[in-house]
């Protein structure tokens, strides 16, 4: 990976490096950078669109479905051509079509093993799975190795996102979420409406530009998505002491935080 822009990337991301807060050294940071999306579904199509198209260097795709028809709702990244194809194989060719410039690398449904050997390597780690077992086996092995992660679900008109950086010791997924067990019910049940997906997939790229461009971002705060209204409302945290995942030493707690409401 070199150290410099070409000139073909100084047109292609432009409009982004005439941002201020990114410039040229944030790009490169982009160009640099390798990041780990798990779950190519609803919030993973959005997530990677946005990252490759904002240049980030490596991207690696962890998804063990296929395309099916009752995806193409939600799931933007295919296309009625690819029913029956695997996921990672479809996003690898619309993703290639949209930045052939980005390292793709694809993997399987991850497992407490692969995860053990990829996420290290990894600058940011972006849960988009939809179910708790894989979302507490990727929050276990972000904290193993103290890497940034950011999580999303949704389901019906709702949805949540979530910063985490051990590092900032802040509280981690299982501290939250510290059953096994799906505490709600799933998309197939419940039902999703489409933006509301990809509004929080859209806010985890948002969130993963901020982190590797080191800029100021929400970590540890809790934001929930009403679709109906078009709200967040935010909720402070803190890591529970007794949680066997991330051992924090601070207090237990999810508290309101300031009235005012925002975006991500």
């Amino acid at each position: 990976m070199t150290n410099t822009l070409s000139e073909n990337e100084f047109l292609r991301y432009g409009r982004q490096i005439l941002l201020p807060e990114i410039g040229e050294a944030g790009q490169l940071k982009l160009k640099q950078s390798k990041v780990l999306i798990v779950g190519l579904g609803g919030l993973g199509s959005p997530a990677s669109l946005y990252l490759a198209a904002a240049g980030v260097g490596e991207l690696w795709l962890a998804d063990g479905d296929l395309v099916d028809s009752s995806n193409l709702q939600r799931q933007i990244l295919y296309r009625t051509a690819d029913r029956h194809q695997p996921k990672t194989k479809a996003a690898c060719v619309h993703l290639t079509e949209l930045n052939p410039s980005i390292n793709y690398q694809t993997l399987p449904a991850v497992d407490d093993a692969l995860l053990a050997e990829i996420v290290p390597q990894m600058d940011v780690v972006i849960d988009c799975s939809d179910n708790m077992l894989t979302r507490q086996r990727v929050n276990a092995a972000c904290m193993r190795v103290q890497k940034p992660l950011i999580t999303a679900a949704a389901t019906g008109w709702e949805g949540q996102l979530f910063l985490i950086e051990p590092a900032q010791q802040t509280a981690c997924y299982h501290c939250l979420f510290p059953l096994n067990e799906e505490t709600g019910l799933s998309c197939r049940e419940a039902g999703i409406a489409g933006p509301v997906v990809g509004m929080l997939g859209t806010a985890q790229a948002l969130l993963t530009m901020q982190l590797l461009c080191d800029l100021p971002r929400p970590t540890g705060i809790l934001q929930r998505f009403d679709g109906r209204t078009l709200q967040w409302q935010r909720l402070k945290t803190q890591a529970d002491p007794t949680c066997p995942v991330c051992h924090s030493s601070a207090s237990s707690s999810v508290s309101l935080e300031l009235p005012t409401c925002k975006s991500a």
